[in-house]
C-alpha cells in the first residue's frame, strides 16, 4: 500500500549532515573526547594548524565555531585545513549554541543552519575554498601590525624574564644530565608524527636525552619511546606519560597558573616548577641550554613566520628571543633527518672477504695428511648434487 504524499514526506531523511554533537570552550580539551562522525561545535577565535590537523584527524564530519574562525588580523591556517579536507565549517554562530546544545545531542548541520531535529538551534557563515582565501588574502595586509604588536611584546619578555633568558637563573637543577649531550624536545605539533620517523636512526646512533613537552611526551609514547623529562603546564599530557617515570617539571607563568598542576597532586606524583613567561617549549629549549646541552634538536615547533603567528600570537616573543639566545645549538628536526644518513655496511668488502677466507680455509685443508682425501669426497658430493639437479630439470 503506498503512503499518503504527506507521510511520505514526513517520513523522508531530513537534508544535511548528522552526527552527535560533541562542544567546548576549549578547543584542547574537546579533542580528548572526539569520535569518528561527531559534529564539533567549538569557540575558538583565528583556528590555528594544529587544532584543524587534530580535528580532521578525530574524523569529525563538520565543525561549528562560535568565534570567527579567521578575524583577519593574521592569515591563521586552520580554515584552510578544514576546507581542504572536505569537511564543512560554520562560523560566528554565537556563544548561545553552548546553552542550547548539550553532549552527545544528535543535531544536524544544513548549510549555515544547526538543527535539533527540525528545531533551528543556532546559524553562521558558511567558510568555502574562496572564502577563506579571500580572508586569508585579506589578513596578510595586517602583518605589519601584528608586527608592531611584537616588538612591544619582546621588549616586556625582556623586562620579565631577562634573567632566565641571559643568564639561565631560576631553573630546577635536574637529575637527567644534560651536559655535552644531545637533547630531542618533542612538540605534538607540526607533522610530528613525520619528524619522529624520520629521526629513528638519529635516536638509535645518539641516544639524545628525550624531553616531551605537554602532550609531546605522548608523542614519544606513541613513538615508542620512554620520555626522559616532561616539562609544561600538564594539561595536555596523559597520566600514563606522567606515570613514565619521567622527570616532571611544571611550567607556570608569572601568576602561578598551571592548569595541570593538580593533576601531579591527585597522582601522587613530584615535580619540580619553573617560572616563567612565553610557551613551554621555548622553556624547554632554555633548559636545555642552560643544563649544557650540545645539540638541541626540535620536533613539531613552528618555523615559518606564518607558523609562529598561528600558534600563540602572544608568546611569539619568546619564541624569537629563545632562537636568537639557543642559536647554533638549535636545529630543526627537518634538517636533521635531511643531513643525517646512518652509515650503510658495504656488501662488496664483505663479500670479498668471505670468498678469501673460504679459500685460505680450503688451501689450508688441503695441505693436512687428510685434507686432500677429505676436498675429493666433498667434490663427489657436489658432483652427485649437480647430476641430480640435470636429472630433475630434464
Amino acid at each position: 500500500m503506498k503512503l499518503p504524499l504527506s507521510r511520505r514526506a514526513r517520513s523522508a531523511p531530513l537534508p544535511g549532515i548528522v552526527g552527535a554533537a560533541r562542544l567546548d570552550i576549549r578547543t584542547k580539551n574537546l579533542l580528548k573526547r572526539l569520535r569518528p562522525g561527531d559534529i564539533a561545535i567549538i569557540n575558538h577565535l583565528d583556528l590555528d594548524r594544529v587544532s584543524a590537523e587534530a580535528l580532521v584527524e578525530a574524523g569529525v564530519v563538520a565543525v561549528v565555531n562560535a568565534a570567527p574562525s579567521i578575524s583577519g588580523r593574521y592569515p591563521n591556517l586552520g580554515p584552510s585545513i578544514l576546507v581542504e579536507a572536505g569537511i564543512p565549517l560554520v562560523d560566528q554562530v554565537g556563544m548561545e549554541v553552548f546553552a542550547r546544545v548539550a553532549e552527545g545531542d544528535t543535531v544536524r548541520l544544513d548549510g549555515g543552519v544547526l538543527y535539533r531535529g527540525e528545531e533551528p538551534i543556532a546559524a553562521g557563515v558558511v567558510q568555502t575554498a574562496e572564502s577563506v582565501a579571500r580572508a586569508t588574502q585579506e589578513a596578510r595586509a595586517g602583518l605589519s601590525t601584528q608586527l608592531e604588536a611584537f616588538a612591544a611584546n619582546t621588549m616586556e619578555y625582556l623586562r620579565r624574564d631577562r634573567n632566565l633568558w641571559l643568564d639561565g637563573v631560576g631553573f630546577p637543577d635536574l637529575a637527567t644530565d644534560l651536559e655535552g649531550r644531545h637533547v630531542l624536545i618533542v612538540v605534538r605539533g607540526y607533522q610530528y608524527r613525520e619528524d619522529l620517523q624520520a629521526l629513528r636512526p638519529y635516536i638509535r646512533e645518539y641516544r639524545p636525552v628525550l624531553i616531551g613537552v605537554d602532550g609531546g611526551a605522548d608523542a614519544l609514547l606513541e613513538a615508542r619511546y620512554r620520555p626522559d623529562i616532561i616539562l609544561g603546564d600538564m594539561d595536555s599530557v596523559s597520566d600514563m606519560a606522567l606515570r613514565s617515570g619521567a622527570e616532571l617539571i611544571v611550567h607556570t607563568d608569572r601568576e602561578g597558573r598551571a592548569p595541570g598542576a593538580e593533576r601531579l597532586e591527585r597522582l601522587g606524583l613530584r615535580a619540580q616548577v619553573v617560572v616563567a613567561a612565553g610557551t613551554s617549549e621555548d622553556v624547554a629549549m632554555l633548559l636545555a641550554d642552560a643544563k649544557g646541552a650540545q645539540l638541541i634538536v626540535a620536533v613539531g615547533v613552528p618555523q615559518s613566520l606564518e607558523e609562529f603567528l598561528d600558534r600563540r600570537r602572544s608568546g611569539m616573543a619568546s619564541t624569537f628571543l629563545t632562537r636568537l639566545r639557543v642559536g647554533a645549538k638549535l636545529v630543526d628536526a627537518k634538517g636533521v633527518s635531511r643531513l643525517y644518513h646512518p652509515p650503510r655496511p658495504q656488501v662488496w668488502p664483505s663479500v670479498l672477504l668471505v670468498v678469501a677466507g673460504l679459500v685460505a680455509f680450503c688451501a689450508a685443508v688441503a695441505a693436512t695428511p687428510g685434507g686432500s682425501g677429505l676436498l675429493e669426497s666433498v667434490s663427489a658430493v657436489w658432483n652427485d648434487l649437480l647430476d641430480w639437479i640435470r636429472d630433475v630439470v630434464t
